[in-house]
Parts: C-alpha cells; structure tokens; sequence
C-alpha cells in the first residue's frame, strides 16, 4: 500500500509542477511517518523514498535508532514544535529542523551540535494565518529572527516553513502559502542565500506547489490514516 501510494503522490507532485511550469526535481517529498512504526517507514524505503519528516522529537529519535542500519540512506525533519529542553538530542541526531520560531531555540541547537556533523539546515515557521493555538514568529518578526539566525555559526538558515489555516478552496488554500512566498522573496533580495519553501501536505500540496513550494510535507496520503 505505502508503495503504491508514494507513487501517486509522486504523480500528484509531477501534474502540479508541470501546471505550473516547473521543473519536478524542484520539490522535494518528505515523508511524515508520525505515529506510523519504523516498519512503515522501512517499507517506504525499500519504495524509494529517503526523506522523512517527525512531529514529536522522542518518537523520532526511536525511530532514527530503531533504522540505524539505514542512517546514511536517510534524511530526518523534525517538523513539530521543539522545546528548549530537548534542542540537543535534536542537534545530535536529525539533519533538518522546520519548526525554529525563537532565537533561544536556534542559539541552543547551534552550541549542541556535534563539531563533526554538517551545520543543522534549519527553517523559521511563519504564523503566517495569524492563528492563537499556532506556533510560529509572526510574519513582521520574521527578518529580524532570519538576521540572527543567518549567523550562528553551527545552523545554516535554509527557509521558511507554514502550517496554514485547512481550507477545501483553492483560492483560499494559495492565499497564505503565496503570503509566505512575498516573505522569503523579500529575505533573499536582503542577501539571505535560501532556497526552501516547506510548505502543502496531504490536502493543498498542489496549491503549494502553484506557489513556489520547495518541500511538500505529505503524511496521510502516504501511510493512511492515523490511529491517534
């Protein structure tokens, strides 16, 4: 099942670049396994996909020991809120982090990551629906987070990341994801070397991807749905 629903949402990926005008190689599927088991996650393996996305930082971390044998093949997102009491096992053991919207939290990932691993690519989530219950810098904070991020010496500042508000219509799905772009438009004419827009999952990757999306972030359509 996992195998043949990669290759749909691969399908998808490919009609949405092609509507509009770009090339498939410019978005990147990463795979959310939260609450799957690491057999599913095995079994998208052996399907061709090697990006892969965490929402809560232990469970991740079990399954990045519990694929060891696989740990060179694999690239790990922690895509979920971080609290500052678990920056550093993040910093030992995931390549990417999406979800950095405070600077205490960049500076600590930055001072706890191993001198012998690669800087830690991170993203600023963006607020960018304004929600109470989202995580995320507000968008009038974002250049002065990006400024201090960009220069911690452990980290490199990759982009920007967005859970908007769900929304059925396209208009109003392509309306937040298109708001996120202004903002990472506007931080690369300031000098800022970026290159990802992690934005669209399961429901609104094509919106995303009409938008400029460089990530697509896609769980349910891959591994079904979720028992909890």
């Amino acid at each position: 099942m996992i195998a043949a629903n990669l290759e749909s949402v691969r399908g998808r990926i490919a009609r949405a670049c092609a509507a509009a005008g770009r090339p498939v190689q410019s978005v990147t599927l990463l795979a959310v396994s939260k609450f799957f088991p690491a057999t599913s996650v095995r079994e998208a393996v052996a399907a061709g996909q090697t990006r892969f996305g965490e929402n809560l930082v232990q469970e991740g971390v079990d399954k990045i020991e519990t694929l060891a044998d696989l740990r060179e093949r694999l690239e790990w997102h922690l895509i979920g809120p971080l609290q500052s009491n678990k920056t550093r096992i993040v910093a030992e053991r995931f390549d990417w982090v999406h979800s950095v919207d405070r600077l205490k939290i960049a500076e600590r990932l930055s001072a706890q990551r191993p001198a012998g691993l690669a800087p830690l690519s991170v993203c600023l989530q963006v607020n960018i629906s304004g929600e109470a219950t989202k995580s995320g810098v507000a968008p009038e904070e974002v250049e002065a987070l990006a400024a201090a991020v960009a220069g911690l010496p452990a980290l490199r500042l990759r982009g920007l990341m967005a859970i908007p508000e769900p929304s059925t219509e396209v208009a109003a799905q392509r309306a937040p994801h298109r708001a996120l772009r202004k903002l990472f438009d506007a931080l690369r004419a300031r000098g800022h070397g970026l290159d990802t827009l992690s934005i669209g999952m399961s429901d609104d990757l094509e919106a995303a991807i009409a938008e400029g999306a460089t990530i697509v972030r896609v769980g349910s359509a891959i591994f079904g749905t979720r028992a909890r």
